[in-house]
């Protein structure tokens, strides 16, 4: 759908890195891109882009929205903490 594509909340603008729909999935996509080694707090801020993404742009017939946050590098204990609780569907991946 669009890079840094604009997300109304309130009365504040939200910039999402990457934002796609997938057609056989019936599913937004939600990509964050960190240039940084990852850090807990992303994970709220892409959790508050799945909501919003849920609520204001999905309809009833779309499944839940999928969130990726893409990092430098990860510690694999430090991430599996962070979305230990996590409900909503994300994954934390590296680049190279």
């Amino acid at each position: 759908m669009g890079k840094q594509y604009k997300l109304p909340v309130s009365d504040k603008g939200f910039y999402i890195d990457l934002l796609f729909y997938h057609i056989k999935l019936r599913s937004y996509v939600v990509i964050e891109l960190k240039t940084t080694e990852f850090k807990p707090e992303y994970v709220g801020k892409i959790n508050f882009y799945i909501s919003a993404v849920d609520d204001i742009l999905a309809s009833e017939q779309d499944n839940a929205t999928i969130g990726l946050l893409i990092c430098k590098s990860k510690d694999k204990t430090i991430v599996e903490y962070a979305l230990k609780e996590m409900q909503q569907a994300m994954g934390i991946s590296e680049y190279q």
